[in-house]
């Protein structure tokens, strides 16, 4: 494992401050002296990127595809000793871990799969008519184009799927943009294998040198250093609210602003309709699991459970208490992290609006930096007289809003921010009755679940992993799936162009035999 920044083919040779990973469940420090990047290796790397978006830009789709599959099986090729480490730096189990490296293999093979089949550059084509009356119409093409160097902020909770090779990034050099990771300092070596394995493929394949890049750093310089240079001309993020936005504000303040794709905050919250409660108030209480997986440090964790008063909710409750109770304190991926839920959910407690259902007390004593679950009601008046109490708490956190009626769970829900998911247990016969509800739900999520738990995102064409701010900085867009690759595409159209000047895209034989929108009809 080499821990020096890494500049497109080369490992800087630039030595300075170093810093260590740490094992979040005993506290002691990992192998590896980690090199924090200079400004000098941050414009390195972006100068080298842009260099290789003149040619990358280019570069045959299927020859792209291949490099893809290229850094997927080199991920596969590390073997346990990327889970050892993973796990290692991050609290995070076996199984867990594994699972997160056969999504992010998954995600670089289906954008392959995507750059063969071709149509996601939405070719259209409007042919000239030269003696259309009153005016001729001229020959227009358009498709969309990669836009130029990203960086890519890793994440905290997901050391693979949202990090080096994570879906950001495979959609990125699905794109044709290059990409400079900014690797999250509590996972370096996870990081530092991973992108060995993309160099490996990169080299494999010729790909143009720069076309992708880490830097290490246990502070903020090089992150504020990468979205200001003048080269980025994209950033993606997931994290908290203050460090998205804070992000959100630079490239907002630069000579030419540029777009921050920012995954923030949200509380996922959950709907449990009266008929559902009544019916199976037990097995809608099995959501407990979903609170409180992997220390509830999923971005799509429940963090907000909604109903009206009822005896199906007093025994959902009970068994929602009694789920809790059984649960086993887990570790938490980063001591900051820990100390933060720790702060916010003691606070939640202390409020003499808010009372307790039930909380786990099964620490595992052996091992550090635990979060214990917590879950506790307030009524609906209460919450909707202080907005803390609709602030995310990360971590194996929920809370239960009691309305006195529908009316005022309404009210509750008008009163949400922006969320990622939004779910609603219903029994079919009663949802016509609430479609007021749903459709507010619609309104402020990016995804809306019926009978199911949020935590969990296929990854695939139709999936949507974005909403309404605060939970992203742009809600048109998604941070998981095919789609996901619009993030880092604009539109260009050619008028009037020859034949053989165009791109294979939107030549008239269509070469590439790919779904376009010919003269208003979709063909290949």
């Amino acid at each position: 494992m080499d821990t020096r920044n890494l500049i497109g083919y080369n490992y800087s040779l630039r030595i300075g401050k170093t810093f260590k990973a740490l094992d979040p469940s005993s506290g002691k420090e990992l192998e590896g002296d980690f090199y924090a990047a200079s400004l000098l290796e941050a414009d390195e790397a972006l100068l080298l990127a842009d260099k290789a978006f003149a040619g990358y830009r280019y570069t045959d789709s299927h020859k792209r595809a291949a490099f893809l599959r290229s850094a997927a099986d080199e991920i596969t090729a590390l073997g346990d000793e990327l889970i050892e480490r993973a796990m290692a730096e991050t609290g995070l189990p076996a199984a867990r871990l594994q699972g997160e490296r056969a999504r992010t293999t998954g995600q670089l093979y289906m954008f392959a799969a995507l750059l063969e089949e071709g149509s996601w550059v939405e070719a259209i084509i409007d042919t000239a008519i030269p003696d259309r009356k009153p005016l001729p119409r001229v020959d227009l093409r358009k498709m969309m184009v990669p836009i130029g160097p990203v960086v890519v902020f890793g994440a905290s909770n997901f050391p693979l799927a949202y990090s080096v090779a994570g879906g950001d990034t495979a959609a990125a050099l699905a794109s044709g943009c290059p990409v400079v990771v900014k690797a999250h300092p509590a996972h370096p070596g996870t990081s530092a294998l991973v992108a060995a394995a993309i160099k490996k493929a990169a080299e494999t394949h010729n790909m143009p040198d720069g076309v992708f890049s880490i830097l290490y750093d246990d502070g903020y310089t090089i992150g504020e250093a990468l979205v200001k240079h003048p080269k980025t001309k994209i950033v993606t993020f997931t994290g908290s609210l203050k460090g998205g936005m804070a992000l959100v504000k630079m490239a907002a303040e630069r000579d030419e602003p540029i777009p921050v794709f920012a995954e923030m905050g949200s509380i996922n919250p959950i709907v449990l309709l009266p008929q559902a409660l009544e019916n199976r108030a037990e097995e809608l209480a099995k959501i407990y699991g979903s609170i409180t997986t992997n220390a509830g440090q999923f971005c799509t964790k429940p963090g907000l459970l909604l109903a009206v008063k009822s005896d199906g909710l007093d025994k959902f409750k009970k068994a929602l208490g009694e789920g809790i109770a059984t649960v086993n304190s887990a570790t938490m991926l980063t001591p900051g992290i820990r100390k933060n839920f720790a702060k916010l959910s003691g606070e939640r407690q202390a409020e003499e609006a808010v009372t307790v259902i039930a909380k786990s007390d099964k620490l595992n004593n052996e091992n550090i930096n635990q979060g214990l679950a917590v879950v506790t009601e307030i009524s609906a008046s209460d919450f909707l007289a202080d907005e803390k109490y609709g602030e995310e708490v990360f971590g194996p956190y929920s809370m239960l809003v009691v309305a006195d009626d529908i009316a005022q769970l309404e009210q509750v829900i008008g009163t949400l921010q922006g969320q990622l998911t939004a779910s609603v247990m219903a029994e079919k016969e009663e949802l016509p009755k609430y479609r007021s509800i749903t459709d507010k739900l619609a309104n402020l999520a990016g995804r809306v679940i019926l009978n199911g738990p949020p935590t969990g995102v296929e990854v695939g064409n139709a999936i949507n992993h974005g909403g309404p701010f605060p939970a992203t900085s742009d809600s048109r867009f998604t941070s998981v799936g095919t789609s996901s690759i619009k993030r880092f595409v604009r539109p260009v159209c050619w008028q009037n162009w020859s034949e053989e000047l165009l791109p294979d895209e939107l030549k008239t034989d269509n070469p590439l035999k790919i779904w376009r929108l010919f003269n208003n009809e979709w063909t290949k």
